[in-house]
């Protein structure tokens, strides 16, 4: 009965995608657009949005905050409705994604190195674009991403994923694992590490401390490969600008290897302040500070 379920599921998913396709990105994307914030608001997440706007930005008055959840609900509409287009939303020729000649060259020369490396990312805008620039830029990469519970949808996304992201690890106990021999190949591998992770180091975001994702750092210290941060921005016209930074400069400990959470902590730091430019691009409704 499960599998028939899943199987049903599945199904159901392949059509939305199929109608999803046909209705092109820009219209698939003001789809969701549409829709979500009109949902999002009557759910149980909403709520969750908006406790973590009041600790985020105690500053700013209710209806602020509420502008904000509404626009993250439009960029999570959005978001999910593009799924099916991102190898089409990746568009540097025709204007859809732009990005400024210093990311240009860092992409540039982290192909030419060949040196492992490590970019981390955020649920930013589209978050999925970042994984499918570095492969449409011709850097060899290994993305870490959570598999759907339903093994017929995973199937599906895992075909959808591989041709425009390349080498993909599924999140989980060999994950570690898979990642260090990523990274012995050569490969940059990218990451989105914003969201809770119960068993890592409590450091501030946003001025709270948050359980946050160490196995960055903690390859970055193992590896002593460059770290990167890697964003898209949302423009007007279902446009997006990408931003690599330069590698960065990692903290370190007193027997000069680097420090696992301060180097946590500086990555928090920069994805806080990513999140401030942009809030309403960001996905509030996780229970990041749970």
């Amino acid at each position: 009965m499960r599998d028939f379920a899943e199987r049903l599921l599945a199904w159901l998913i392949r059509l939305a995608f199929a109608a999803l396709r046909a209705l092109g990105p820009d219209h698939a994307s003001a789809l969701g657009g549409f829709v979500t914030p009109r949902i999002g608001p009557l759910t149980r997440n909403h709520r969750h949005a908006m406790e973590n706007l009041r600790l985020a930005f105690p500053e700013r008055s209710e209806a602020e905050r509420a502008a904000i959840a509404r626009e993250a609900w439009e960029n999570l509409g959005r978001t999910t409705c593009e799924y099916v287009h991102l190898a089409a939303l990746f568009d540097v020729e025709g204007g859809r994604v732009e990005a400024d000649e210093a990311t240009f060259a860092r992409f540039a020369a982290l192909k030419a190195s060949g040196r492992p490396a490590l970019v981390f990312a955020a649920h930013l805008a589209n978050w999925e674009l970042p994984a499918v620039a570095a492969h449409r830029m011709g850097q060899p990469a290994a993305i870490l991403y959570r598999t759907p519970n339903n093994r017929h949808v995973a199937a599906d996304i895992i075909a959808l994923r591989a041709p425009i992201m390349g080498q993909l690890i599924p999140a989980g106990l060999a994950a570690p694992i898979r990642m260090a021999e990523a990274l012995d190949q050569g490969l940059t591998l990218g990451m989105l590490v914003d969201q809770r992770f119960g068993r890592g180091p409590r450091v501030p975001f946003f001025g709270v401390p948050a359980a946050s994702n160490p196995f960055l750092a903690r390859l970055a210290r193992r590896f002593e490969a460059p770290v990167h941060g890697l964003r898209a921005i949302r423009l007007p016209g279902n446009r997006f600008r990408l931003e690599l930074t330069e590698a960065l400069d990692l903290p370190r400990d007193a027997g000069g290897k680097v420090d696992v959470e301060a180097t946590t902590a500086l990555v928090n730091r920069i994805i806080e302040g990513w999140i401030r430019e942009h809030p309403g691009q960001w996905l509030w409704m996780h229970r990041r500070w749970r």
